[in-house]
């Protein structure tokens, strides 16, 4: 299999081309356009019935696409559904946590499911994350451009919820107010955000996307 990540940073796209027989699992909707010499199924997110709900409760599609080559050279291009970047992560073995819509494609062995709980989330211990286990290729999309931040042991870091990709399973983290007021959170626009432990990698977006709804519903009709 051979990939490239092209028109980034904003309008990234994946280019892959495939050998008879790989099989590419993508987000459902990604496909940008394909040879005619791939074969689409959808498939269950995760493992059966029990591992779709999962996926649906962190907040993911019940589906996703597989993309298998009948052909050597057959070509896919896909895309996330909105403007930002691609991030490549070669897996092996080690589990990765993304936020919700962060996972654009990846090897059709990799394992996808949910972690979290109401309960964690509540009690700012936790988040609903898409877990994603194995070996393979692995493409990550943003809002935005794409910072990687590497934590040696024990090193701390914040970043904001909404500019949250995905960061390596290993590391520590809970939720937190950004300042110790309840007033000054609220007041800095700021409210909760996510604080990590080394050692690991977290992967930021640039742009936040709850942010930019925010600044465009003034602008939205109203009744009257």
């Amino acid at each position: 299999m051979q990939f490239s990540i092209l028109h980034g940073p904003v309008f990234s796209v994946l280019q892959l081309t495939l050998k008879a027989g790989e099989t590419i699992r993508a987000e459902a909707g990604a496909m940008i356009c394909m040879s005619p010499t791939v074969e689409l199924k959808a498939k269950p997110s995760g493992k059966g019935f029990f591992g779709a709900l999962g996926a649906a409760m962190g907040g993911e599609k019940i589906f996703t696409s597989e993309y298998t080559a009948l052909e050597d050279g057959a070509e896919i291009v896909l895309g996330p559904a909105g403007p930002g970047d691609i991030v490549h992560l070669a897996l092996g073995g080690e589990t990765i946590l993304a936020q919700s819509g962060s996972y654009l494609a990846g090897d059709a062995s990799l394992e996808l499911s949910a972690q979290g709980s109401l309960t964690a989330m509540i009690a700012g211990e936790g988040l609903f994350l898409q877990r994603i286990t194995g070996s393979g290729d692995l493409w990550l999309s943003s809002y935005g451009a794409m910072m990687q931040k590497e934590l040696a042991a024990g090193e701390e870091y914040i970043v904001d919820t909404g500019n949250l990709v995905a960061f390596d399973g290993t590391m520590r983290y809970s939720l937190t107010k950004a300042a110790k007021g309840l007033f000054s959170s609220l007041a800095s626009g700021e409210g909760v955000v996510c604080r990590f432990q080394g050692p690991g990698r977290v992967w930021i977006q640039t742009r936040n996307i709850s942010a930019f709804a925010q600044l465009l519903f003034p602008f939205f009709p109203r009744e009257k």
